[in-house]
């Protein structure tokens, strides 16, 4: 699934790239469609929001409640993103983003270095609304808000919880918010330019641990990353 994802997501860059270099005659500063090529940093949170369950009688549920402080921390990442825009107006429009992006969650306080959930694949579709600045000048800044489905894939259990006999770990999907900043800056009368974006979410989804079919903790975290992106668009 992971080589899959990220085929995937390298040839939408690819397709992506074509059209804003072959094309670009026929592009316009003031056209309706925008496509955007980005580098996109990736840096979640993810830290415990609360405990839901934990059976002490397992061997991972019994060993965390004897702890004081545990926690949990998603690594960053850097992925490639493809982003998709419709102008009403030069003052309105919608965007939605596509990108995949691995993360493995370990643990903090006295769990630190814990490798407790590796390699999981998030698609974090979002669609904002957004509203442009006109300065009269290339520049122009936009904020924007809207909806994330936060879609997980092929969660595995990391070495830490497999050593304390977790054999499954499941992490929810989830529907979250998001806010986005930027500027589009523009290179030529063609359609071609620069964009610079900044997008916030607040997203919480839980993770399930099961050892041989029994639930042994369940955990809400507060994934909430910042999503930092920079690259090239082409409007036509």
């Amino acid at each position: 699934m992971r080589k899959m994802s990220m085929l995937a997501a390298a040839a939408l860059t690819a397709a992506a790239a074509t059209a804003i270099v072959t094309p670009a005659q026929a592009g316009s500063p003031d056209g309706k469609w925008q496509v955007k090529v980005l580098g996109t940093a990736v840096l979640p949170d993810g830290k415990i929001d609360k405990i839901r369950s934990i059976d002490t009688d397992t061997a991972l549920g019994g060993t965390l409640a004897g702890l004081e402080t545990v926690g949990t921390k998603a690594n960053d990442n850097v992925v490639p993103t493809l982003a998709v825009e419709y102008f009403f107006s030069n003052a309105f429009s919608v965007e939605t983003i596509c990108c995949f992006t691995q993360h493995h969650v370990s643990g903090t306080g006295d769990v630190a270095g814990a490798s407790l959930v590796d390699h999981v694949l998030i698609l974090p579709a979002t669609v904002t609304a957004k509203a442009h600045l006109d300065t009269g000048t290339p520049f122009k800044p936009y904020v924007g808000a809207g909806p994330a489905w936060f879609f997980v894939f092929d969660e595995k259990p990391g070495d830490t919880a497999r050593a304390l006999g977790v054999d499954k770990v499941k992490m929810s999907n989830k529907v979250g918010f998001a806010l986005q900043g930027g500027v589009d800056i523009a290179i030529n009368d063609k359609g071609l330019g620069l964009s610079l974006d900044a997008k916030k979410y607040w997203v919480k989804p839980t993770a399930s641990f099961y050892e041989d079919g029994v639930l042994a903790l369940k955990t809400r975290h507060d994934l909430d990353p910042w999503v930092l992106s920079a690259g090239v668009s082409y409007r036509f």
